[in-house]
């Protein structure tokens, strides 16, 4: 018979562990974000070795009293609630109280903290959980925390770590995630004491977008705001010629967390579904504010994420507010023949104080006893960050304890603001009040419209334009239930499973409406006597059981993904095609409907309608103007 064993608290505390601490990139979000809770307005991580010898994190917070040290590193000891209801009305980044006894247990952990009241600081050191040290110290205000030897004393999740080159890419994406959801936090990242990325903690987002994604993504990003009762949005939508393969780039905070959410991914994507191809996703950053009695932050240690009150509504308002900030924006691709040179980002702006590693300068004077070598327990061993030089040094105690100081930066505007200020008052090309401004020039290749506009070409595809139309067209007989069917002779059988047939009876006037008309045939069979027109021909049988699948899975709001997908389809096979000329007055009547749509810039397939080349960019390449 097995026997029952009580474990230990240090077993106990590893097992625990392994839930909040999954690598070095774990443990820098833990103390992060406890700076962040801590008032910090300057944060300063560092990592050696991707964070597997050292990870120091160093903050200008309210720090730790004295008394309190011990308790910070019990399990479920935590100064951000205090009973259960608390949890319904949270606002702190942390509130588990895991997570330094959860780092404690695997690591070797030096703290150094001093309040403002307070004149001296307190240093202490637990090692595996177990207590080692405690003085009293001479420290600015705010804490410091260093982790050595990651995984110590648990061999099987060291092994697991990935090389250090990779574990600090993820830490450094971490620390930019950080960054882009406390704009007003002036985040410092160092790695193998080179400085990686830095930010002024100025507030404003679409700096410190430039700084991690360059000018190309910062200009192509649209500020976004928006707001409904006990809900907030603010943040940046990306413009469909910054599309991602992936949905890494779509990142999102709720009350000031990093989080991911399907629900809030699909209803992104939902709002940006006229405007992308597919397999393709967006690039946004967006702030949620959510009242804290609608969400539910306590569902996985790793606090990644949220469950949201009332999902459907809010997926309905969310993919709303994405869709008509988009279709109020210009949204033609522009030609560029030549190569700007790119603006230099190093322009000297002022840095905010950043708190550093002020402890270098204690190491540095007992190396001899302390500071030059760690010894893990595998026999290996980790240097220390060597002292700096002399100078460097002075500017570091300088940053500790409050002195300005100038260094390179990035500019702290970008064009994007300045882009979406122009065009609130611009009116747009693609509209029927600018429809008198076009001049149709004449056909080119037998497939592109040029047209001028003011000082732009405009180069329209005949095919793209048309489909779009043609797309409209029928969906908005599919809306409103005005799509010719063809009789079937004879009608096509289907067999339904159970959950097919309740599936079809349920959304039947959905059926109805895309042209299909069914009758039951007897038992599970069912007899399709119609199909729409414009699919007669083109897998029947095939589409109707896609749309069972679609219907039959998760709840869909709207129209199904695969009854779009077989309408753009539709559309598509209508359209006039490439290398098919057209004469003037079609291109124009064309061009008119075109112009009547909320969306006119892109087919259902997301490829672009029409782009744009401006007078200046031909002069330039005509050397009328040098530059």
């Amino acid at each position: 018979m097995a026997v029952i064993n009580i474990l230990d608290h240090q077993t106990i505390d590893k097992i625990a562990a392994g839930e909040v601490v999954e690598r070095p990139a774990s443990v820098v979000k833990e103390l992060a974000e406890n700076a962040i809770d801590a008032g910090a307005d300057a944060v300063t991580v560092e990592i050696r070795d991707g964070g597997i010898s050292l990870i120091r994190v160093t903050d200008n917070g309210c720090g730790i009293e004295k008394g309190q040290i011990h308790n910070a590193f019990l399990r479920h000891a935590t100064s951000k609630i205090t009973s259960a209801e608390d949890l319904t009305e949270l606002v702190s980044l942390g509130f588990r109280g895991e997570a330094l006894a959860s780092i404690a247990a695997v690591s070797k952990v030096e703290l150094i903290s001093k309040t403002p009241e307070e004149l001296t600081g307190i240093r202490y050191v637990i090692e595996g959980g177990t207590e080692k040290e405690r003085e009293e110290i001479g420290a600015p205000e705010g804490t410091t925390v260093l982790v050595r030897s990651l995984f110590y004393n648990t061999p099987p999740r060291r092994k697991f770590l990935k090389q250090p080159q990779t574990e600090a890419s993820y830490v450094a994406e971490l620390t930019e995630h950080l960054a882009m959801s406390n704009p007003r936090v002036s985040f410092r990242f160092i790695a193998n004491g080179q400085t990686r990325f830095y930010t002024t903690g100025n507030g404003d987002l679409a700096e410190i977008v430039y700084r991690i994604y360059g000018r190309e993504i910062a200009d192509a990003l649209l500020p976004f705001q928006w707001q409904t009762d006990g809900i907030a949005i603010e943040g940046l939508l990306g413009r469909p010629v910054v599309n991602r393969a992936n949905r890494n780039y779509e990142i999102f905070y709720v009350n000031g967390r990093y989080i991911k959410s399907s629900l809030i991914s699909k209803a992104v994507e939902e709002g940006y579904r006229e405007y992308l191809m597919q397999h393709k996703f967006p690039f946004c950053i967006l702030h949620f504010g959510i009242d804290t009695k609608r969400i539910d932050v306590n569902v996985h240690p790793a606090k990644l994420e949220v469950r949201i009150a009332d999902g459907p509504a809010f997926y309905d308002a969310v993919q709303a507010a994405v869709r008509t900030a988009l279709s109020e924006t210009e949204m033609i691709p522009e030609i560029t023949l030549s190569q700007e040179k790119s603006q230099k980002a190093d322009e000297t702006v002022k840095e905010r104080p950043v708190p550093e590693p002020f402890e270098r300068r204690r190491l540095a004077k007992d190396s001899a006893d302390r500071a030059v070598l760690q010894q893990p327990e595998d026999g290996g061993r980790y240097p220390l960050p060597a002292p700096e030089p002399a100078e460097d040094r002075v500017m570091r105690e300088e940053y500790a304890y409050g002195a300005d100081s100038a260094a390179q930066a990035v500019p702290t505007q970008t064009k994007a603001a300045e882009t979406a200020q122009i065009e609130l008052f611009a009116d747009k090309i693609l509209s029927e009040q600018s429809r008198e401004r076009f001049k149709i020039i004449g056909q080119l290749f037998d497939t592109y419209w040029l047209v001028s506009f003011e000082d732009k070409l405009l180069i329209i595809d005949q095919h793209a334009a048309h489909e779009k139309v043609m797309y409209e067209r029928f969906m908005k007989r599919f809306r409103e239930h005005a799509v010719v069917s063809q009789t079937l002779n004879p009608p096509m059988i289907v067999t339904l499973s159970g959950r097919e047939r309740e599936c079809y009876l349920e959304h039947a006037e959905d059926f109805a409406a895309l042209g299909f008309t069914v009758e039951e045939f007897g038992g599970s069979e069912y007899a399709v006597r119609g199909v729409p027109m414009d699919l007669y021909g083109y897998g029947e049988k095939e589409f109707f059981r896609e749309i069972l699948e679609e219907l039959s899975g998760e709840t869909v709001t709207g129209t199904p993904e695969s009854i779009r997908i077989r309408i753009a389809t539709m559309a598509c096979k209508a359209a006039v095609k490439g290398n098919m000329r057209l004469t003037a007055e079609e291109a124009g009547r064309l061009i008119d409907e075109l112009l009547t749509l909320d969306n006119p810039y892109h087919c259902p397939h997301g490829r672009p309608t029409i782009v744009s080349m401006t007078k200046y960019e031909l002069e330039k390449k005509f050397k009328r103007i040098v530059t």
